[in-house]
């Protein structure tokens, strides 16, 4: 298998994440998708990060996609959601917020960087959503005991607000006061300490 994209975006690095999770073996191609833009279009036209290229030439994007298909890969007993429905929908929803909050977060940087000119609007508009939806994370992480968001062992939902929450970090070191967020800064730190967190890991100021 080929990951194709850079580990600074939270996308790309909850995949890469799981891959070594899974223990799958894969090739890294760190290309970015405004300098390698056109080596990208060979397997995505749409240019985006992640893609993933199987070891059959065929080829996912978009990091939904591409974990269900490794998720089918690796069967129901390593697939990293449980296999009881409610809990799974939990997970999803979990997934689904952070992935939005690492959405806008990336806007917000590309805004900053001067690739995009947003309104000032736009911005604050963004800004709202990413904290409040992290005001819906931390209440719902609070809520719960376990280890992990799911239970006691690691999940999807786990690994894609902590790629999501140091990216925004990152990013945007004044836009999250921590101090507002102790739940999810304890949650996402406690997933940094796992080998997979550390070896998938490029510091954004290394970004493009």
């Amino acid at each position: 298998m080929i990951l194709i994209g850079q580990y600074d975006s939270p996308f790309v690095r909850r995949v890469g994440i799981a891959l070594c999770r899974y223990e799958i073996p894969f090739e890294h191609r760190p290309w970015s998708v405004w300098g390698n833009a056109e080596q990208i279009a060979q397997y995505n036209p749409l240019r985006r990060v992640p893609t993933l290229i199987f070891d059959d030439g065929s080829v996912l994007v978009e990091s939904f996609s591409i974990l269900d298909a490794l998720d089918e890969l690796v069967g129901t007993e390593r697939a990293l959601w449980p296999v009881q429905r409610e809990a799974r929908r939990v997970g999803l929803r979990i997934a689904a917020l952070s992935t939005g909050v690492a959405d806008k977060a990336v806007l917000l940087l590309y805004s900053a960087l001067d690739l995009l000119k947003p309104s000032e609007a736009f911005k604050a508009r963004a800004q709202k959503q990413v904290l409040e939806t992290l005001a819906v994370l931390e209440s719902d992480r609070a809520s719960r005991a376990s280890e992990y968001w799911l239970g006691d062992s690691l999940s999807h939902a786990d690994i894609a607000f902590a790629c999501a929450f140091r990216f925004t970090r990152e990013a945007h070191p004044a836009l999250i006061d921590v101090s507002q967020f102790p739940s999810l800064t304890a949650q996402a730190e406690h997933c940094e300490t796992l080998p997979e967190f550390r070896e998938i890991f490029l510091p954004i100021t290394n970004s493009l």
